[in-house]
């Protein structure tokens, strides 16, 4: 993955500020065709499966969307757990490998527990939204920055939207730190 490669190549600090993608989106999911309806979807599959391939991620041609918000709470508390982080991966290959529902609670509770977070602080954390907060920050904040897109890579007023491949992604951190050596002299 580009961004695991960039943290090994880069003093490079991950913050990861969760985006309202298809929000309206009903807990049983919705079909794609029905979400784009009106649009070829082939297209865009093929485009997402290319985009994936260059970044080195998989990819499964999906036929549903889900509502990720649970998900998105889950994934701020797992951050503040050690190791919490991989929950992002997870999520990821849950939601666009295995096309697993991240609205589900039982689901999100086995990803959980298969990277080593407590299976019962996290369904107190889903159950009781304790984390709720905390991503309705994250969403107004992308809303002030016009994030419309995710991935979007956002540091110092430098963005780079959609996934990319590695090079795409060094030439922003090289971007950033030259910059960065600008404002000092």
């Amino acid at each position: 993955m580009s961004i695991e490669k960039l943290k090994a190549n880069y003093p490079l600090s991950v913050r990861w500020v969760h985006f309202p993608l298809h929000p309206q989106t009903p807990p049983e999911g919705l079909p794609l065709v029905e979400l784009f309806a009106g649009k070829d979807i082939g297209p865009m599959q093929q485009r997402m499966q290319s985009l994936m391939a260059e970044a080195g991620l998989p990819y499964s041609e999906r036929s549903h969307t889900f509502n990720s918000r649970l998900a998105q709470e889950l994934g701020k508390w797992a951050e503040s757990q050690p190791k919490g982080d991989a929950i992002h991966i997870a999520l990821f290959r849950a939601y666009f490998v295995d096309k697993i529902n991240l609205h589900d609670i039982d689901c999100l509770l086995t990803i959980a527990e298969n990277i080593g977070l407590n299976p019962a602080e996290a369904r107190a954390v889903l159950e009781q939204r304790l984390f709720k907060d905390s991503v309705d920050a994250d969403w107004q904040r992308s809303r002030q920055l016009g994030i419309n897109s995710v991935p979007t890579f956002y540091a110092n007023d430098l963005v780079v939207v959609g996934s990319q491949p590695y090079e795409v992604l060094q030439r922003f951190m090289d971007n950033l730190i030259d910059s960065a050596k600008d404002t000092k002299s």
